[in-house]
């Protein structure tokens, strides 16, 4: 059966998930709509893809979507997630972020519960969430998350100072909640992870800043008493995040589900 999905975040994610579907990668599914605080990225996308341009997500919602495609912000995905779950409206998004806030992540899961629709949280620039869920569930496990940046990627953050360009330095060590406090756009990655093992305030969190480095390092590690499991990813660029949500619209479709 053919499902409807939109796009909310119209930037260079956004487009990659819609050119996926463009150029066949998503089978099954129409692509009905294309959301943005900017108006006219909204335009463009949409006039690119033969799709509805939305300016509100009221219109995002007329548009008649089964699944959104959240490439946008947390604060986006704070404001559109009760809205469109409490319509029935799926939701897979990148800006996982936003759920390390407690009540949030609890109202989130509550209306999903009653409307019937789900939140599916993309990998981003991770992975191992199957691995991390089952590890956990056996329970006494600990978890940790390592991130390697450039200090240009730092840039516009509390943490940063003109001498990480010259020497690397731990920017930061705490929890996926502290971390996603300051940086709330640049770790969205620790809060999945910490939700697919054992959340947010349990997942220690180590950020450096290496000079001369480009692109992005993000290692989980969980362990028990029987399991040792690493999952270690470098990303040159963020493209690995939107392929992901590509990924798991295709899971929802497929007779096989990994």
């Amino acid at each position: 059966m053919m499902k409807r999905f939109a796009v909310a975040g119209c930037g260079r994610l956004g487009r990659i998930v819609a050119e996926a579907w463009k150029n066949g990668f998503l089978p099954g599914y129409e692509l009905c709509g294309a959301f943005s605080r900017t108006y006219a990225h909204a335009e463009a996308l949409a006039g690119d893809m033969r799709c509805q341009a939305c300016r509100s997500i009221d219109e995002l919602i007329s548009a008649g979507p089964d699944y959104v495609v959240e490439t946008a912000s947390p604060a986006a995905m704070r404001e559109m997630a009760l809205p469109l779950l409490s319509r029935g409206i799926s939701i897979v998004t990148l800006s996982v972020g936003a759920l390390a806030d407690e009540d949030f992540y609890r109202q989130v899961a509550d209306t999903a519960l009653v409307s019937g629709a789900r939140v599916y949280i993309a990998s981003g620039a991770t992975g191992g969430f199957d691995v991390l869920q089952t590890v956990a569930l056996m329970g006494g496990a600990e978890a940790t998350f390592f991130n390697e940046k450039g200090p240009d990627a730092l840039k516009g953050t509390p943490v940063y100072d003109e001498s990480l360009q010259s020497s690397g330095k731990e920017v930061f060590h705490g929890t996926a909640r502290d971390a996603i406090s300051l940086f709330p756009t640049k770790v969205n990655v620790t809060v999945a992870a910490s939700r697919a093992s054992v959340g947010p305030d349990r997942m220690d969190v180590s950020i450096v800043s290496t000079p001369g480095f480009s692109g992005d390092t993000q290692r989980v590690e969980i362990r028990n008493s029987q399991v040792h499991a690493t999952v270690d990813v470098y990303s040159a660029t963020s493209e690995i995040a939107a392929w992901s949500a590509v990924r798991v619209l295709r899971n929802i479709q497929s007779p096989v589900v990994f």
